[in-house]
């Protein structure tokens, strides 16, 4: 199974629900954190790095000997990463998405490809979890194939946990992508319904199953509740706006393992997640 947890903004506790999730399944479970401009679950997991990856992408560069300047790479890009002026061709590398376009259409076999630095990807474990990360180069602006090279180290014969960057674009698109289920963290106030419901929209291009984790749940308003009972969402689970959860948070230790009583609700919201999605395989198939 794989479950991307998610928010519609920053600072929800989506970190806490996905590094406490694994923890508190005591199986072989894979959690990758997927936040790659700010990747922080290792703060919380501590685990034992064993390999380092170097992660490249492809981008086109132009043998002038060869190129006739006719435009053609130019015209079928259409991020502007390559420009044809008089005499020269100019490549822009931070803007090219790889999609190999150019060199598909030069004739004479002028562009060629070289490569461009995204980020590192970490690996290891953390007791019963494989902890994988990735961490984009600064100054990088792509993450979303960073992302995907960090979702190749899924193994849908376990219990994967993308914890998914925050808010609602491409690289949020891109962890959410072919999961089982969206679990989305969000908090009762109105910054937290409203990029709740742009989640929400997000996750219904995929038609993916998704319930809800109301974190400092005793605080705000009940809007969020409402807007999730009249949207059909379940409610997974709440966390109260306690004094103690937060000094086990500041320490950077886990909640299920300083409070064990939080490691049933844990696994309870496991069951749920697991239930709703066997049944969305049914309704599937028939």
């Amino acid at each position: 199974m794989i479950i991307s947890i998610a928010s519609g903004k920053g600072g929800t506790g989506k970190t806490t629900i996905a590094t406490n999730l694994a923890f508190s399944l005591k199986t072989d479970t894979i959690l990758l954190d997927c936040d790659v401009e700010e990747p922080n679950a290792h703060l919380f997991l501590n685990p034992k790095f064993e390999k380092t990856e170097v992660v490249y992408t492809p981008v086109p560069k132009i043998d002038a000997q060869k190129c006739t300047l006719c435009g053609k790479c130019a015209e079928i890009c259409r991020f502007n990463s390559i420009a044809v002026l008089q005499g020269t061709v100019l490549t822009f590398p931070e803007l090219c998405h790889s999609c190999g376009g150019c060199v598909a259409v030069c004739s004479e076999k002028a562009v060629f490809e070289t490569k461009r630095e995204l980020g590192t990807i970490e690996t290891g474990y953390s007791e019963h979890i494989r902890f994988v990360h990735g961490r984009i180069r600064i100054g990088e602006a792509m993450a979303p194939p960073l992302i995907r090279r960090v979702k190749d180290y899924i193994d849908k014969t376990k219990i994967n946990i993308i914890d998914a960057p925050p808010g609602t674009s491409c690289p949020v698109i891109t962890a959410m992508k072919n999961t089982d289920f969206v679990l989305l963290v969000t908090e009762p106030t109105p910054f937290g319904l409203h990029d709740l419901i742009l989640a929400i929209e997000a996750v219904k291009i995929f038609n993916i199953p998704c319930g809800l984790v109301i974190n400092r749940s005793d605080m705000g308003d009940n809007r969020v509740k409402d807007y999730a009972k009249d949207s059909n969402i379940p409610i997974l689970m709440e966390i109260p706006f306690e004094r103690k959860i937060a000094e086990i948070y500041s320490k950077g230790e886990l909640i299920a393992s300083a409070m064990p009583e939080f490691k049933e609700k844990f696994l309870d919201l496991y069951r749920d997640i697991s239930e709703i999605v066997q049944r969305s395989k049914k309704g599937c198939e028939n």
